[in-house]
């Protein structure tokens, strides 16, 4: 019988009774295959369906608001968007690929070697992500999407001095002063801008270049999420997730926007802590430095994304470890440490942001429809088959919380484990979402949040590729239907 690197059994020619139908994975002894790929059961479906009643319900509701007084601010609620039904050079690319994802991605993912199956998936992410930006073009789909006037690229010229201007960067946040920050500058920290900047000092400056560096990166995204599962679950359940994480909606976002580059950042973050704390790197010490110093420049990257802290946590209580943490918290004070020196303070300009926000549509958009409305945008970028897993997470939740708590043997049961995992990211997105400072938008916004729920979909039992065709479908959709823009 074959083995992954680490002495585990791979299921890849297996076709006994107990066999996955999409992947072949048998049956493991303890009957923990059998309770993640059980029979379909019609809670998937109700679950599915409770997830296309609540963004129905949201679009209806949406478009009444909207149309009466305006106060959403977007033009295709749940999402900012607008109706642009289309097709274009990326149409042909994107069917080939999710064509292709459905019809060989299980078996794939259940058959390749561990390294090559990474390098594989990230690749497969990244076709899907190119060819849906690509349905607009290049101009429109890659290229233009960082140099609109909201956004990080129409700045670079002001960074001539770096020092000079983050010293003096939280004072163009508020809108009022003369030459306040566009809209995507001022809610965020410096390290998003200076991304760029520094691209365009090594002589890879303008929209292409940050396109494909926000598109590459984001894609990596899928890689670490694997990684995570991998020393977190087991390898069985990373498998599963696979060809969900390759073809997730999420990818309409992903390549559209700088929120997909900081989505990589956050999940390699999550992904080296998990190989410390587990102690499957080669050297711990350096995965937890690496944990740190990624975690800290996040926090910079974005102000929200401080709450990254929790599925980071979830990390630490499924290892059942602390070791890592001195070096972690080494690591993270690195970031902080240096933008403070050289005169930012993240606290004073997290202050004058939320200033900035209440001027703006934030202090326009009502919080009673977006505080269930963001949960239905995040539902068009997990998609139904995660909403379906999502369901399975619930279920397993009492039992998950209560062994936490106990601290019992039992959560070494992965389907346990993962459930922990994604309930992290679940109690991100709500602390994220009960802070009314992600009112819209969140189908982008939450992206580093999100990556961490599809997982889910490894529950889901039987044939799964009707589940991923309801992926590819929703992705499909939304990106030839509403020109997503910010």
């Amino acid at each position: 019988m074959k083995t992954d690197e680490r002495g585990h059994p791979l299921g890849d020619k297996d076709t006994g009774p107990h066999a996955d139908p999409d992947t072949g994975a048998h049956a493991d002894v303890h009957g923990q295959e059998r309770e993640r790929t059980g029979r379909p059961h019609r809670l998937d479906l109700v679950a599915a369906a409770a997830g296309f009643a609540l963004v129905t319900a949201a679009a209806l509701v949406g478009r009444s608001v909207q149309s009466a007084n305006g106060t959403l601010q977007v033009n295709w609620p749940p999402l900012l968007g607008t109706w642009d039904p289309r097709v274009g050079p990326g149409t042909p690319a994107a069917l080939a690929v999710a064509v292709l994802i459905i019809a060989y991605g299980p078996g794939l993912a259940a058959r390749l070697p561990w390294r090559a199956l990474l390098l594989t998936t990230w690749a497969a992410a990244l076709a899907w992500t190119f060819s849906l930006a690509l349905v607009d073009g290049w101009h429109w789909g890659v290229a233009r999407r960082l140099t609109t006037k909201n956004e990080y690229l129409t700045v670079i010229d002001r960074f001539a001095d770096i020092g000079t201007t983050l010293r003096g960067f939280s004072e163009h946040i508020v809108i009022g002063p003369p030459g306040n920050w566009p809209a995507h500058v001022a809610g965020h920290p410096p390290g998003a801008t200076l991304t760029f900047v520094w691209l365009d000092r090594i002589g890879l400056g303008g929209g292409s270049w940050a396109g494909v560096w926000c598109i590459v990166v984001g894609g990596s995204a899928v890689a670490a999420v694997l990684v995570t599962l991998r020393a977190l679950t087991d390898e069985r359940t990373a498998r599963r997730a696979v060809p969900f994480l390759a073809l997730a909606p999420a990818a309409v976002w992903m390549g559209t926007s700088a929120d997909g580059y900081f989505a990589g950042v956050a999940a390699w973050s999550l992904a080296l802590l998990a190989l410390a704390a587990t102690r499957t790197a080669r050297f711990p010490a350096a995965a937890a430095l690496g944990a740190g110093l990624l975690y800290g420049f996040t926090c910079y990257l974005s102000y929200g994304l401080t709450l990254m802290a929790l599925p980071g946590l979830g990390v630490l209580v499924l290892a059942r470890t602390a070791r890592p943490l001195p070096l972690v918290l080494a690591g993270a004070l690195v970031v902080p440490v240096a933008f403070t020196l050289a005169g930012f303070n993240w606290w004073e300009a997290y202050q004058e942001l939320v200033v900035r926000y209440y001027q703006g549509a934030g202090g326009v958009r009502p919080y009673w429809y977006w505080i269930w409305g963001n949960l239905a945008a995040t539902t068009l970028a997990v998609g139904l088959a995660t909403v379906a897993g999502l369901g399975r997470v619930f279920a397993l939740a009492p039992r998950a919380v209560r062994n936490v708590r106990g601290g019992r043997s039992d959560l070494s049961t992965p389907v346990l484990r993962l459930a922990v995992l994604v309930l992290a990211a679940l109690l991100a997105i709500l602390a994220a979402d009960l802070s009314g400072m992600s009112k819209a938008e969140t189908e982008r916004i939450w992206l580093p949040f999100m990556l961490w729920l599809i997982p889910a979909t490894a529950l889901l039992p039987g044939r799964r590729r009707w589940w991923l065709a309801g992926q590819a479908a929703v992705a499909l959709l939304v990106n030839h239907l509403v020109f997503t823009g910010w």
